[in-house]
């Protein structure tokens, strides 16, 4: 094993994907510190600010930011008055809905992207646009024919997932070339120009996600 494939395990991630979060019930106070805590850091305010505007004592502020325990009503009340918000905004997290995107074998929607020009067929398989994580996810079918060209100069900005399902390209990113078959992946800066540089065996299908942060535009 490369000593880079050897670092590359060696990374830890930042979160647990099988994680099991808090109860329900637990959920509510975790919701309500969360909005407080994200308030008062807009505003500029220490807890100890935050504390003397509302006679809510330090040690109190904290359990409550953190989730770790149930405010009284006068409590979110001096809290709402002091961060200049309605009552209801310290439960907006809680209250929001939290949505999915199913679509079925071949009912993709077809979009119109830079490589349709070049005979990239695009087919959107879901979207979220009002999430809660501020990152926007685009996941993509394309598929290559014989009527597709290469185009090896896309670039824009965010991170990029591929996962090849059928056929066989070249993929170029940057300087460098990577031969894709089915079940290769290639995961990579959008920012730098890639594509595909040669179109070894078609048709080709591959799975295209695309992340970026809500504020930007691939």
């Amino acid at each position: 094993m490369s000593k880079k494939s050897q670092d590359e395990q060696a990374v830890r991630l930042a979160q647990d994907p099988h994680a099991i979060r808090e109860s329900r019930e637990n959920n509510l106070e975790l919701a309500i510190g969360h909005e407080v805590r994200t308030l008062r850091k807009k505003l500029g305010l220490t807890v100890s600010d935050l504390s003397n505007a509302t006679g809510i004592s330090p040690g109190m502020l904290s359990k409550i930011e953190n989730g770790n325990i149930s405010a009284s009503l006068a409590s979110l009340q001096a809290l709402s008055g002091a961060l200049g918000i309605p009552l209801t905004t310290l439960f907006r997290s809680f209250e929001e809905r939290r949505s999915a995107s199913y679509v079925k074998s071949g009912e993709g929607l077809p979009i119109e992207r830079r490589g349709t020009r070049a005979g990239h067929h695009y087919n959107l398989l879901g979207h979220i646009d009002n999430n809660s994580s501020g990152v926007m996810v685009e996941p993509y079918l394309i598929t290559l024919t014989a009527e597709s060209d290469v185009f090896p100069t896309f670039q824009h900005e965010g991170l990029e997932f591929l996962y090849m399902l059928s056929g066989e390209v070249v993929y170029r990113h940057a300087n460098l070339l990577y031969r894709m078959r089915p079940g290769d992946s290639l995961f990579f800066d959008a920012d730098t120009p890639h594509g595909p540089e040669q179109l070894v065996r078609l048709p080709a299908r591959y799975l295209s996600i695309i992340c970026y942060r809500r504020s930007q535009a691939p």
